[in-house]
């Protein structure tokens, strides 16, 4: 398996599944780092629902923050990061300086030693959004994808559950 794997996609694509699927092929423990928060009763039971397809040998880590921290930590275990997207909202809506953080993200790819999938949705390819903040996420979304699919070593854009190859070092 190629060390760092970008798997893009749009909503219910089959991103994080596929991201499970890959991660799971190595021997455990696997790590598995949640970047979203339970806002609400909806977003609590798809975290639900993502934890109960996941076996015990699957250590969750939830980072909607320090992602470089989360990654550091599981350095010499195979990783799954879900979702780059919503980290990307919450450092939005914490006034986070993107850039820095983004930094930091690259400085822990580059430094984690184990196979490593992360996960983003595709925002781009809808229509324009009517707002500024919304397309300034928009445009953050695929400005980090793009960085990200630089440095990974296969890129894979999920349509309707199944992998299109988009990239292999």
């Amino acid at each position: 398996m190629a060390r760092v794997i970008l798997v893009l996609g749009g909503a219910r694509s089959g991103k994080s599944a596929e991201g499970e699927r890959l991660v799971a092929r190595h021997p455990g423990p696997l790590a598995y780092i949640a970047t979203a928060e339970a806002g609400d009763e909806e977003m609590a039971a798809r975290i639900a629902a993502h934890r109960a397809r996941r076996g015990d040998e699957w250590r969750t880590i939830e980072a909607p923050i320090d992602l470089a921290a989360a990654i550091a930590e599981t350095a010499s275990l195979p990783t799954l990061v879900d979702c780059l997207t919503l980290w990307l909202a919450n450092l939005m809506l914490a006034g986070a300086d993107i850039a820095v953080a983004t930094a930091a993200l690259e400085d822990a790819l580059a430094a984690h030693h184990a196979p490593l999938v992360l996960v983003a949705s595709e925002v781009g390819l809808g229509i324009v959004p009517d707002n500024a903040l919304a397309r300034r996420f928009r445009d953050a979304a695929g400005t980090l994808n793009q960085r990200l699919a630089a440095r990974a070593d296969r890129v894979l854009m999920m349509v309707a559950g199944y992998p299109i190859e988009v990239k292999r070092a």
